[in-house]
């Protein structure tokens, strides 16, 4: 239920519902935000165009398998380490609705997903108004209208969390005559013996091939750019190991081929295609390639159709989702903000803000951000003493508990900001650009978090290793790192060497190094 509605009369006469916030969307990300607010007492509606929650999740992905790990078994029993690994669950307290309760599988079904949300937002009774479209948003002062077919609403802050609304169609001449990732067959049998074209190299592509590999006589997967595999960029939306098939069958040749290449034209041609492309690799070689099938798994974008001209939000240079300032705020629109999969600009390709396992981490942030700027609710965060062996506690304690720096490495951290009365405040779980925003007149704090070694390792299965602490910075697995800021600019940085069983905790390896750290620095511009 919401807290403090009002209404009041528009120029029209009509009369216009008032809510601080109004959540667009009841997709995992917008139930996870109510949740949040709900919990908070705060004064929100939700509106979802469909009957029902997690309206995406009932057509995608089209093989319906996720790709979204469900480790049901751990060595821990704790339920924050245990979710580091627990990627669909949405947070709440106490946490007596696991998604391990609808699947115990690897890779989950999407049913399971549906069925998980849709209890989600009944058991903690949400206030979500389904069968309600947005059919705009605009400018109202400091606020904002929404319309829906119900009536219009006014808000104080819009929050879009309505993911994907439509697919996202390379410009290449003749793409129309290419069958959507959302309209082709998925039967393998209807591609029987056919010559297949599949214009993408994503996980979409690589689970459609996947799924018509011993039907069709030839699969060929082509874009521009080389393949990124997840266990070489370590970013879980890039392609994953369980599509190795499709790989093997390339390079055992089978003629099933992943074509780097530019598709300049697709001409149908009788009951098949030519297409015309030119190799990215081969001294501008160029072929024309017969299929009988061509599908488009290019991915999707953010269907911004809703917003009127006067808040027509800032878009990334491919158009598939908006820009965003370090508290998920449109660049250009004040008081217009994202969730979910579309607020991932920042951390593009490298933490997990595309999926619900990083996205329900951030919401817990823009949350507290929220009611600090609209309700005067002054940001959380505890008091530690300027003492090194109190702050090596911290950090520690810290990297070895907390899900969401594990989740969200190298975007979400700490802060430990040093005061003049010898008192650090320590704040939580928020991005790395918004501490060093927020704090960007402050003479002395840290930031510190986990990240990945991103280095050119060659084989990443065959590195080679250096356990010392003086070169922990050479971690090739994920590791701790603490920063030193001076307003913007970076003091200082040190890193904890990886561990296998991500325990951070080692005397020689991670407790006197950074005990002895902190201890050089903290005496400094004190």
């Amino acid at each position: 239920m919401t807290a403090q509605t009002g209404e009041r009369t528009g120029q029209h006469g009509d009369t216009v519902a008032e809510h601080r916030y109004v959540i667009i969307g009841a997709g995992p990300a917008g139930l996870q935000l109510s949740y949040y607010l709900q919990q908070a007492g705060c004064d929100y509606v939700t509106l979802e165009s469909a009957a029902e929650p997690a309206e995406f999740f009932r057509n995608f992905p089209r093989h319906r398998r996720l790709i979204s790990l469900n480790k049901v078994h751990t060595t821990s029993t704790d339920p924050e380490i245990r979710l580091r690994w627990d990627w669909n669950s949405l947070l709440h307290e106490p946490a007596d609705l696991p998604f391990a309760k609808y699947s115990t599988e690897y890779y989950p079904h999407a049913d399971d997903m549906v069925r998980y949300l849709t209890d989600f937002q009944r058991y903690h009774q949400l206030a979500v108004r389904f069968d309600t479209p947005v059919h705009e948003v605009r400018r109202d002062g400091d606020g904002f209208l929404v319309a829906t077919p119900q009536g219009t609403l006014r808000a104080r802050c819009v929050i879009v969390a309505t993911g994907w609304g439509r697919p996202n169609v390379p410009d290449i001449r003749g793409i129309a005559h290419a069958t959507g990732y959302e309209d082709m067959p998925t039967d393998p049998a209807h591609y029987a013996g056919q010559r297949v074209l599949i214009i993408g190299k994503g996980n979409s592509a690589f689970e459609t091939a996947s799924s018509i590999l011993g039907h069709a006589a030839m699969v060929h997967l082509a874009s521009p750019r080389p393949l990124r595999l997840a266990w070489n960029t370590k970013h879980p939306g890039d392609v994953r190991g369980h599509h190795g098939a499709v790989l093997d069958s390339y390079q055992f040749k089978t003629l099933h081929s992943v074509l780097d290449c530019v598709i300049d034209e697709i001409r149908p041609v009788g009951n098949r295609y030519e297409v015309h492309l030119t190799y990215t690799h081969a001294d501008g070689e160029t072929a024309v390639m017969e299929y009988e099938s061509v599908l488009r798994c290019t991915g999707f974008a953010m269907d911004t159709s809703l917003f009127a001209p006067d808040c027509a939000p800032a878009m990334v240079a491919s158009g598939r989702m908006p820009t965003t300032t370090p508290d998920w705020q449109s660049t250009n629109v004040d008081g217009l903000y994202f969730a979910g999969t579309i607020a991932q600009d920042r951390d593009f390709k490298r933490a997990s803000s595309a999926f619900v396992d990083g996205f329900r981490y951030n919401l817990r942030a823009l949350t507290a951000l929220l009611r600090e700027r609209y309700e005067g609710v002054p940001l959380g965060h505890d008091v530690v003493a300027a003492d090194p062996d109190a702050l090596t506690s911290v950090v520690l304690d810290r990297v070895n508990w907390s899900s969401a720096l594990w989740t969200q490495f190298e975007f979400l951290a700490d802060a430990l900001v040093v005061d003049a009365d010898g008192g650090v405040r320590h704040y939580v779980d928020l991005p790395e650009d918004h501490l060093r925003d927020r704090f960007r007149d402050h003479p002395h704090y840290y930031t510190f978090g986990l990240r990945w070694g991103r280095d050119e390792y060659g084989d990443v299965f065959a590195i080679e290793r250096h356990p010392q602490p003086d070169r922990a910075a050479e971690s090739a697995f994920i590791h701790p790192v603490v920063r030193r800021y001076r307003g913007d600019t970076l003091v200082e940085e040190l890193h904890l060497l990886e561990d296998l069983l991500a325990e951070w905790r080692r005397p020689d390896r991670h407790v006197t190094p950074l005990r002895d750290w902190f201890a050089r620095e903290l005496p400094r511009e004190r």
